[in-house]
């Protein structure tokens, strides 16, 4: 069942592609650029899916899901890092930041689709976090 995104990502085309997909498929979306306050949003809006852009104005995508992982009530929230950057120190970076799984720019609507539905059935099924990566190719 499809529930409430936060999508944080300053890049307008990506972030509408994105945000438009998600509600066709029934998906709240909370659209969100500057990383500076994102993680007030976030717990402001109290989402089932976090999708967190890298590269951020104000605070980077790692500082965030560092940020996002202290606070308890989101501990294990299931986040999607989005990145143009996908060399492997990036990737291991972001897992051992707590990032739930990793997608490279660019990827299809496909790939988003089938990664926002698994993360939302592993926090559905109470599964721990497992990190993953997934490969536009």
């Amino acid at each position: 069942m499809a529930g409430r995104v936060v999508l944080i990502e300053d890049e307008a085309n990506i972030a509408e592609a994105i945000r438009f997909l998600l509600s066709r498929e029934g998906w709240q979306v909370k659209v969100h650029a500057d990383g500076s306050d994102a993680l007030a949003v976030i717990e402001a809006e109290a989402p089932d899916l976090v999708i967190l852009d890298l590269m951020l104005p104000g605070k980077s995508g790692m500082e965030i899901i560092r940020e996002i992982r202290e606070v308890e009530a989101m501990a294990h929230l299931p986040v999607l890092m989005l990145t143009a950057r996908g060399q492997l120190k990036d990737r291991e970076m972001a897992e051992r930041a707590g990032v739930t799984r990793f997608m490279t720019k660019p990827f299809s609507n496909t790939e988003v689709l089938t990664a926002v539905r698994d993360l939302n059935a592993q926090a559905q099924q109470g599964m721990p976090s497992v990190s993953s990566i997934c490969d536009a190719g």
